[in-house]
């Protein structure tokens, strides 16, 4: 069967080991006779996939019984309104980092709920870098900052957590989330849409505190959008194939290492497509060298007629969902964990010849 180098922002590639188990299980999982997509979400059966998911991300994450985790519906985009909605009152402030077009989006959801504060914003310059911490103007006594780890669009990403002098940290960490170790002990929340490195789309993980949860003192949040109603208790019906494929990711992430592995291979394929496009001035990295992302490799060539004639040739060599986003143009390159080390060298080897042909 051949398959091609998928690059694609999100939804984006899964295990190649995933997909198979997923499909050898798919009429009949367990020995049951029914599909797991065919099975009550209370039953025993799926209740233990929900089970096995969440105490492998607990394991993988480090995570004690001081933390809930969660899987919800409305992706990321849902949590912009729904975190606010919980920890922030009116007269109440907010940190916000503002790196790009999802940090906008989720100021825009907190605007409705109390004052935000903009602790930066690199808007300035198109959104080329994230800040250091020598940046940043927090508000003392903050209820949350916010910020998101990776951007997916201007291809930048915060090296470490920013530091916010004790202020929980709120964390959109959708698209590099377990990439890489993080300090857990910082974070009050943290959300992730599944479609970058977790699964499939259709599902978020948020990862929540239980002593930030308390904070919630509001009584009129919808029930839906009350964390304290999904933490008490599986509340509906959840997307139960998208959870179970979220399960045998995790696994395949705790059998290959845990993320000092990702975090490793991670940082061989980003250096060796950075290198290929820091050899000479043909290609042309977007994000600026210390805030360069692992997991969205953006770049432009000398012509938006050679973009397209990159990204056509690209795909005559099967590799494919290089067009950068809509909105910056470009080519952009996301390397997420399943992408395979040897999809990269397929790229760069076509990276090099195309530049010796058209340079």
């Amino acid at each position: 069967m051949k398959r091609a180098h998928n690059f694609s922002a999100g939804p984006a590639a899964l295990p190649l080991e995933v997909l198979e188990q997923a499909q050898s299980e798919l009429l009949n999982y367990n020995g049951t006779g029914s599909s797991i997509m065919e099975m009550s979400h209370r039953g025993p059966d799926y209740t233990k996939v929900n089970t096995d998911a969440t105490e492998s991300l607990k394991n993988i994450l480090g995570l004690g019984d001081d933390f809930e985790v969660v899987f919800l519906q409305g992706g990321a985009s849902l949590q912009f309104l729904q975190l606010a909605m919980n920890f922030l009152n009116e007269g109440d402030t907010a940190d916000y980092i503002n790196t790009g077009a999802w940090s906008q989006k989720a100021i825009k959801e907190a605007k409705r709920f109390g004052n935000v504060n903009i602790a930066f914003s690199s808007e300035d310059s198109n959104f080329s870098r994230v800040p250091t911490s020598g940046d940043l103007n927090l508000t003392p006594d903050a209820n949350f900052v916010h910020y998101t780890s990776n951007n997916t669009i201007f291809g930048t990403q915060f090296p470490s957590e920013p530091e916010t002098n004790g202020v929980p940290l709120i964390c959109d960490a959708s698209s590099d989330f377990l990439s890489r170790p993080i300090n857990i002990d910082k974070y009050g929340l943290i959300y992730a849409g599944a479609q970058k490195n977790l699964g499939p789309s259709g599902v978020a993980v948020v990862i929540i505190r239980k002593d930030f949860l308390a904070k919630i003192s509001k009584s009129d949040i919808p029930t839906m959008l009350d964390y304290r109603t999904h933490t008490a208790k599986l509340f509906h019906t959840p997307p139960t194939f998208t959870i179970y494929l979220v399960s045998l990711v995790l696994k395949w992430l705790e059998n290959k290492g845990g993320l000092k592995h990702f975090e490793k291979v991670n940082t061989e394929k980003a250096e060796l497509l950075y290198s290929t496009i820091d050899s000479d001035d043909f290609y042309r990295g977007t994000a600026e060298l210390e805030s360069r992302s692992k997991m969205n490799v953006t770049f432009r060539l000398p012509s938006e007629d050679l973009e397209q004639q990159f990204l056509s040739e690209a795909k005559t060599h099967d590799l494919v969902a290089l067009k950068g986003h809509r909105s910056v143009g470009g080519i952009r390159a996301s390397i997420y964990n399943a992408c395979e080390l040897s999809s990269v060298k397929a790229l760069t080897d076509f990276m090099k010849d195309f530049r010796s042909k058209n340079g």
